[in-house]
């Protein structure tokens, strides 16, 4: 006899979980842009991408905070009215840290050579770049990880199917009942194994 256990449901991501998937991409994606811009400028083929350490902590928190403001702002104002929100948001944001950083002689960029640039710590040039990552960052990035699932099945990867001792007794009604089992782990692992689901 094969006793199923019952799986439990996909559960949303933590938060903590969330904020590391956004600090990634946001570390990333300043990787990717600081190496566009030395190719536009200096038209350098190496691609020589800088970011810093702090990139992590900056992107998880902004984006995470961004995230809060769609669930709050995605049923009362447009998407261009929310993209504006996060880029100010951004500004601000980039401003706080770039300000807390200096005072230990740790802020890892300088716009001080551009000429809209307030304090060296922020700049107007920077808007449409902002705002297009805002928009890029709720419809691909916030949405996508909100819909992610981490599935709580067991840890090996397995079904959770058990045999009853007494089907694996000797004859041929135990070696069926075995091969039933068997048979029912081996479907069980393609839909029961562990890892991060997308729910429909």
């Amino acid at each position: 006899m094969v006793t199923v256990a019952t799986p439990e449901a996909p559960v949303p991501l933590t938060a903590l979980s969330r904020w590391y998937l956004y600090a990634i991409h946001g570390y990333f994606c300043e990787v990717m842009f600081t190496a566009a811009w030395e190719f536009v400028v200096n038209c350098n083929w190496k691609f020589p991408g800088v970011t810093s350490v702090w990139a992590l902590f900056i992107y998880g928190t902004c984006i995470l905070i961004v995230e809060r403001m769609y669930l709050n702002l995605r049923g009362r104002c447009s998407v261009l009215l929310r993209c504006i929100i996060y880029t100010l948001w951004t500004y601000l944001w980039e401003f706080g840290t770039g300000l807390l950083l200096r005072q230990f002689n740790a802020c890892p960029w300088d716009y001080s050579e551009f000429r809209y640039n307030f304090m060296g710590l922020i700049t107007a040039e920077y808007a449409v770049p902002w705002f297009c990552a805002s928009f890029i960052v709720e419809r691909l990035v916030i949405r996508k990880t909100l819909r992610l699932r981490f599935h709580g099945g067991p840890e090996d990867g397995g079904s959770g199917c058990r045999a009853d001792a007494g089907g694996e007794g000797a004859g041929g009604g135990g070696g069926a009942s075995g091969g039933g089992g068997r048979r029912e782990r081996g479907r069980g692992m393609g839909t029961n194994a562990n890892g991060f689901l997308k729910a429909e």
